[in-house]
Formats: C-alpha cells, structure tokens, sequence
C-alpha cells in the first residue's frame, strides 16, 4: 500500500502558520527577523519537536528537522517562512508545511528512507530587509556551509505566483530551473530649460531618454529571448516640474530569462538602444549593472523523477519559473528540482493568494511520492548500495 500523507493535518498546520503575522484584512507581515517571523520558526520547531522529530537552528536562522540519531546523508526538503509586506498565507509557507508533512509521514510509518529525509524552513528568502542584499539569505549560507556536503539533494514545492497552470488547467508542474535576473540602473543627463521657449530641436531633454528607453523595453527583451521579461518599476526626473525641460532622469529596469547567454544579449541591446536614444536626444546617458542572479537549470535525472511523480497524479507540464525561489542557490551545490502547485488567479504576495485545498493536498502527495523516487536514486549514488533503503 502507498504511503498517504494526512490531509486534515496538512491544512490545518497551514491555517495555523498563516495566523501568525496576519493583519486585521488576512495580509501577513512575517518580514523576515520581525518577532512575527520569529514566532512563525519558533511554532514550527515546536511542531516538530511534538512529533518526536529532532529540529535545530542553524546560525543563520534556517529550521531544520529531521529523525533522531540519524547520520546521514539526507535528501532535504522545504521552502521559506519569511513573507514580503502584506503577504499571502501560501507563497514559501505551503512548501514548509508540505515538506513538514512528508517527513512526519515518512517518521509515522516507520519507512526506512524517514532516516534520510530532512525538512527545512529557510530565513529570508524573500530580502525585504536592507541588509537581506536581495534575499536568498538562508539557502545561500547552507550552499557554502559544512552541512552542505551531508546532503545528496535538495526538492522544493511552491504555488506558481502567475496562471499559466490555470489557464492550462494543470494539476502539477515540475520546474526545470528559474530564470536569471538582472537589474540597472539608468541615469541621464541633459540640460535643464524653459519648457515653455525651449523648441524641440533645442532642447537635452533628459527625461525623454528615460521614457524612450523604458517604451523600448519590452521589444528589446522580445527580440533575444522571446519568453523574456521586464519591467520598470521606478523612473525620475529633475528637477520635476512641468514647465521644465528635465536636467536628469534615472529609471531601474529588470530583466529575466531563461540563459545567462540571453541575459547578456538583452543587456548588450539595452545599453546600444539606450546609447542610440541619447545621442538622438542630445543627452549623456549610463547603463549600470546594480545585481544579477543567474539563471538556475534543474538536475535532469531528479527532475525526471519528479515529473513521473506529478504526471501520476493528473495533467502536468513542465513549466519555467520567473520568480526566484531558494532552489536556485541549492542546485549550485546540490541536485535539485521543484514542482508547482497553481494558483488562483495569479495572484502572490498578497492576500488574495489561493490555491484550492484539494490541489495543496495532491501537491503534498506528489512531494512524497518525488521523495520516494528521488531519495533512494540520490543516496545510492552517495553510498553505493540500495540495500539499506529497501522498504
């Protein structure tokens, strides 16, 4: 008989974490360091702790759990409990929840594979603090510590955050990596000038090098990668009157693709384009490079496992993720892969996050049924013998 994980169990762990750090409207404020998100951790080791289970801090503040008096080596399990400002109750909480799940299974049944399975709860995915220099904290200290080389993988379930699923009608999704991300920023200078007397072949209008750039960023994203994305969230001009023909302008812009090698065309396209504009414009303009995170591509075997798992488990396809999730940094150090569960209407970092509970219950199952693929495949190869993992 397969093993089944508890339903009820699951939801209500779910229903309890989204309590903490929720708002009078539902929205969570689980800011990563807050007392909010401490309480958050704090209620997830003692929830482990209750079920038998030996659960610890590292120094930078990730929860593990995991059998007692087991040695070694693990598959790891998990997601992250920190939230954006206003939050929703599923982004990186259900993959925690679902990953705490497999493993008190996995404990209950006394199967032989719960001796090599470790769930973790990351801090700070999401770097929201200043000092967080865009997030990934948790995962990015375990890939460079010592703990790192006790484990043979890493698997990690998450709510899409858009409606590709939704609209495809998926009931699963395994990931085969995460896109790259890079972001500039954009400064121009012109000369200031009556808006009013300046004719148009006269003026160094800054602020039109600014518009010009951010209308040309969605054509020049296209033209490389043409499943790229951008956006431009920010733009300024000086001094920032109506009547004056702007002296500066600044803009950041963000790109995403699915290469390091499409990255780089978008960027060398980005900066001609902008270089073009302001000659035209008769103004000086610089493209400067502020982060980059780069892309993530799944190991292939583990991901093979896991898209067997999600297709026994309904309609499925392999799907690229555009947010940044912790299985990035991982799968620099481990094998790794995800899987998706949707979510309604596209909606994260919200309080309208929803993903219906008969689709978080099989998202669960489809992580155990991955684990039980995935674990034995990885920990033969580390100790070169299946013998002691038969069930």
């Amino acid at each position: 008989m397969s093993l089944r994980i508890n339903a009820d169990r699951l939801l209500s762990d779910l229903t309890h974490l989204s309590q903490i750090g929720a708002g009078q409207d539902g929205a969570l404020w689980r800011i990563a360091g807050t007392k909010a998100d401490r309480a958050g951790r704090d209620w997830l080791d003692k929830t482990m702790r209750v079920e038998g289970l030996h659960t610890y801090y590292d120094e930078t503040g990730n929860v593990f759990s995991r059998r007692r008096n087991t040695t070694g080596p693990w598959l790891l399990i998990g997601s992250h409990a920190d939230t954006v400002p206003a939050g929703g109750h599923l982004d990186g909480a259900y993959g925690v929840i679902a990953a705490m799940e497999v493993l008190r299974t996995l404990h209950e049944e006394g199967h032989p594979l719960a001796d090599h399975v470790e769930s973790v709860a990351w801090f700070d995915e999401e770097g929201v603090r200043p000092e967080s220099a865009g997030g990934l904290v948790g995962s990015t200290a375990l890939a460079g510590s010592a703990h790192a080389a006790d484990l043979v993988g890493y698997l990690e379930i998450h709510i899409e955050q858009g409606r590709r699923m939704e609209k495809a009608g998926l009931n699963l999704a395994p990931v085969t990596g995460i896109v790259g991300v890079r972001r500039y920023q954009v400064s121009v200078s012109g000369q200031e000038n009556h808006a009013g007397t300046t004719m148009w072949v006269d003026r160094q209008d800054a602020g039109r090098v600014a518009a010009r750039i951010v209308a040309e960023l969605k054509s020049i994203i296209l033209a490389v990668d043409p499943k790229g994305i951008g956006n431009a969230g920010v733009i300024s001009f000086g001094p920032g009157a109506a009547n004056v023909v702007p002296g500066t302008a600044s803009a950041e812009l963000e790109i995403r693709a699915s290469s390091d090698r499409a990255l780089d065309g978008i960027e060398a396209d980005l900066d001609a384009t902008l270089s073009r504009i302001a000659a035209e414009e008769n103004c000086a303009a610089e493209l400067v490079r502020i982060s980059a995170k780069p892309a993530a591509h799944f190991d292939q075997r583990v991901l093979s496992a896991v898209h067997e798992a999600c297709l026994e488990k309904g309609r499925t396809d392999q799907l690229l993720s555009y947010a940044g999730h912790d299985a990035s940094v991982i799968s620099t150090r481990l094998p790794t892969a995800m899987m998706f569960v949707p979510s309604t209407g596209g909606f994260s970092h919200s309080n309208k996050e929803h993903t219906p509970d008969e689709q978080l219950v099989l998202g669960a199952q489809a992580l155990l049924d991955a684990v039980l693929k995935v674990a034995p495949m990885l920990l033969e190869q580390e100790v070169g013998s299946p013998v002691a993992l038969a069930a």
